[in-house]
């Protein structure tokens, strides 16, 4: 099966290039933006077409959420004219479409792990894309997963494990939210699943939602404890409270993700985050 994944210098397109090795069946075309661009419907085609690309897995994102609240035309067209145009482009050559999403869709303010029918409500203009991006793929994909992730972090990229890790070399207290709450995602273990799943979809696919990240619950102060204490950097951390940082886009208190359903139908082991952070820091040494 040809593969193309594309915004593949991404953290999640990152390790599904490191991946790749391990999944022999596969034959994997990685695009960025200097090899293609996804917002052009007719030459996302002629490159599918070209390949004889039987998948896209689709990484591409403005993730940028502050950025976003003053930037709407840039979110939207990553987020929505993109998706609309690789749904578009896999419509036209019968492949399938793997999309990644957020729990940015969600308003947070739920006291229960989001599962895949509660209703999308975005506070902010990267969770409004995002969800726009959805409906996109939803109508103009003829075979679409959409996978609702959450807290992306890795080896690789701009993260909130990195942040952390960075400042603490140069600051002696940080600063960190204690009162939102959801759950740290490994890019890798999302990697290693969209690849897993890929081979067992059902033939009569059409559009589905599923929700991805690792297990267990934390806040953004207990994330960077673990990750100062996996690290055994001396830092102190002060908890505070959201509306203290001064952050442009509102950030969901809780988006915690039910993941019943993907576990259910794909037979997915999900690792704990804490087990999973443990892992990403041992590789990066």
């Amino acid at each position: 099966m040809n593969i193309l994944v594309t915004g593949s210098n991404g953290q999640l397109g990152s390790e599904l290039k490191d991946l790749a090795p391990s999944y022999p069946g596969f034959r994997f075309f990685f695009a960025d933006k200097q090899e293609l661009d996804v917002t052009n419907g007719e030459g996302v085609y002629k490159f599918l077409k070209k390949n004889g690309i039987a998948c896209l897995i689709n990484c591409v994102g403005y993730t940028a959420v502050d950025q976003a609240e003053d930037d709407r035309g840039g979110a939207n067209l990553l987020n929505t004219v993109a998706a609309r145009a690789m749904a578009e482009g896999t419509a036209r050559v019968g492949a399938t479409m793997v999309h990644i999403s957020t729990d940015y869709v969600f308003e947070g303010k739920s006291f229960r792990p989001y599962t895949e029918s509660d209703t999308a409500n975005p506070k902010t203009i990267y969770g409004k894309t995002k969800l726009e991006g959805e409906i996109e793929v939803i109508f103009n994909a003829k075979r679409a997963l959409i996978i609702r992730t959450s807290w992306l972090y890795s080896s690789y990229g701009s993260n909130f494990l990195k942040t952390i890790l960075e400042k603490c070399r140069t600051e002696k207290e940080l600063r960190v939210v204690y009162d939102q709450v959801g759950t740290p995602t490994y890019a890798r273990d999302l990697a290693r699943a969209i690849l897993d799943i890929i081979p067992r979809l059902p033939q009569k696919l059409r559009a589905e939602v599923y929700n991805y990240s690792n297990e267990g619950v934390a806040s953004w102060y207990d994330f960077a404890k673990a990750i100062l204490e996996t690290a055994g950097m001396d830092c102190k951390l002060i908890p505070v409270l959201g509306k203290e940082i001064q952050a442009v886009a509102q950030r969901p208190h809780y988006s915690v993700l039910d993941k019943t359903r993907i576990k259910r139908d794909f037979g997915l082991d999900i690792p704990h985050w804490r087990d999973s952070l443990k892992e990403c820091m041992q590789k990066s040494g």
